[in-house]
């Protein structure tokens, strides 16, 4: 039997979308394509269940978490996959509007205000997002 993990660790969670937030910032000052091919990986691992155990910022910040001890506490990882398969479309709309410079700075904007949201608040949009669509769906 193929076992997924069903929770992660908030502090896991929150550590990621800090890198994920450093890496995107990084990449509207820079424009520095390798910085959103990175991207464009780690959210492909990151939004499919079997994969996401290879992602390097989870992995990273899983490492940083149990160094120091950070709390545990449980977090439910579907509504995460399907935050992270909208920042997956996010990465690749960013790849296919590289060379428009409002069109980069609008996506990759949107997605920094997401990952501030999440490092800094521990507010998912996109979970938030997922738990209306499931409510509406079960009515």
């Amino acid at each position: 039997m193929n076992h997924v993990a069903v929770t992660s660790s908030e502090s896991k969670i929150r550590l990621t979308a800090f890198f994920v937030l450093l890496f995107i910032l990084t990449y509207l000052i820079t424009r520095n394509p390798w910085l959103i091919l990175f991207l464009l990986i780690d959210f492909s691992f990151r939004s499919t269940p079997e994969l996401a155990k290879y992602s390097p910022l989870a992995n990273l910040s899983g490492l940083i978490s149990k160094t120091f001890r950070l709390a545990n506490k449980p977090v439910y990882m579907p509504p995460k996959r399907f935050a992270a398969r909208i920042g997956l479309l996010f990465i690749i709309t960013i790849i296919i509007a590289h060379n428009s410079n409002p069109g980069t700075l609008i996506l990759g904007s949107t997605i920094a205000l997401f990952a501030a949201l999440e490092s800094l608040a521990g507010f998912c949009t996109a979970c938030w997002i997922y738990s209306a669509f499931m409510r509406l769906r079960s009515h």
